[in-house]
């Protein structure tokens, strides 16, 4: 384990690598973009010989000496739960990187669990025991505790054995193309960045809202997280979801209600009276799109039959509940719209024999012609 300062000595280290273990440590109470304070690098080499590196981002050069590394495809890239590393890392390196092996995702197609943590992963797969005592630590402080240090070394550590027993009980499944194409999405994504398109349907308050309401609470949601991204401030600190939900059910007449509304919520933006004026008020060019908040009893029996159909067959392949498809990506299907991303590929393949009989005639595989 070395603590890398250095941008040169960093870019002389990186040479002759076959794959990489790798980790980072960030902060992202105050921000939206997440702060990176810490690079965690295990390093395999062509001539067998294996380091841990803890590399400082905060030291000027540092990420841009690191980039190379990130940016090289004949290098694998093993992470364990990667969807926040990647987008710190895009941020503060301007690559995402890639090829992908996420141990997260690999336990979780292999049988073991899903969304099953670092620690317990290493325990169960390696029977090593790692503590626990500095997940909560602030790693933008400088120096470094030893405890810090012992227990960033450790997130990489393990991360080669993982992935060579991870990556031989897939093969064995023969799921090793699941796999690279859960990890090529996830990649995808850091690298499009885009705001979450429909915000409104994460709300759970939604579902009690008309269709009219709900437009309304897209567009404010839609400039909340727009305006949030663009200040690099926390979504919630500009305004609570709840509040919007509210503004939505109950519109204001003009901009001086508005006003008084603000004025009465004690963590409202009262200076931004006017742009969330504008944003209740102008129509986006999509919003004709958007799929509607389902309440609870919605289609409850059509949703029940898919999930049971979905519960079904990943009893058959072996893979925790959860991993095939979410209710949330089941939803489009039961307004006749082709499968969304996340059930394309290798999941439509696995599903769409037992779902199609239970979709709307307008739903499954869209027509070629078209």
């Amino acid at each position: 384990m070395e603590w890398i300062t250095d941008p040169a000595e960093l870019g002389a280290r990186l040479r002759g690598v076959l794959r990489v273990g790798l980790d980072t440590e960030f902060i992202r109470e105050r921000t939206w973009w997440p702060q990176l304070a810490l690079v965690q690098v295990a390093i395999q080499r062509v001539d067998s010989v294996h380091d841990i590196l803890l590399i400082d981002p905060l030291v000027p050069g540092m990420c841009d000496a690191l980039r190379p590394l990130l940016a090289d495809t004949s290098v694998l890239k093993v992470m364990h739960s990667a969807s926040e590393d990647l987008v710190a890392l895009k941020h503060a390196c301007g690559v995402v990187p890639e090829p992908l092996f996420d141990t997260q995702i690999a336990a979780a197609l292999g049988g073991i669990g899903a969304g099953i943590g670092y620690q317990r992963l290493v325990q169960e797969t390696l029977g090593v025991a790692l503590e626990k005592g500095e997940t909560r630590s602030d790693w933008l402080r400088r120096p470094l505790s030893p405890s810090q240090l012992k227990y960033a070394a450790e997130d990489v550590e393990h991360l080669f054995e993982l992935h060579d027993a991870l990556a031989q009980r897939l093969d064995d499944l023969g799921r090793r193309a699941w796999l690279e194409e859960d990890a090529a999405r996830l990649v995808a994504n850091a690298q499009r960045d885009e705001l979450e398109p429909w915000p409104h349907l994460g709300l759970r308050s939604a579902q009690h809202l008309d269709a009219d309401a709900q437009v309304r609470l897209l567009r404010v949601l839609r400039w909340r997280d727009a305006y949030a991204r663009d200040n690099d401030r926390p979504r919630t600190w500009i305004l609570e979801s709840e509040f919007a939900a509210t503004l939505a059910r109950t519109p204001p007449t003009d901009l001086p209600s508005l006003q008084s509304q603000l004025d009465a919520q004690p963590k409202a933006p009262r200076k931004l009276a006017a742009a969330i004026w504008a944003a209740l008020q102008t129509p986006l060019a999509d919003e004709g799109n958007a799929p509607s908040v389902r309440s609870e009893e919605t289609d409850k029996h059509a949703l029940r039959k898919l999930q049971q159909a979905v519960a079904a067959r990943s009893a058959e392949l072996g893979l925790p509940d959860g991993v095939l498809a979410s209710r949330r990506w089941l939803e489009p299907l039961l307004d006749g719209k082709d499968w969304p991303g996340p059930l394309a590929g290798w999941r439509r393949d696995q599903l769409e024999p037992a779902l199609s009989p239970l979709l709307p005639p307008t739903g499954g595989r869209s027509n070629p012609s078209v």
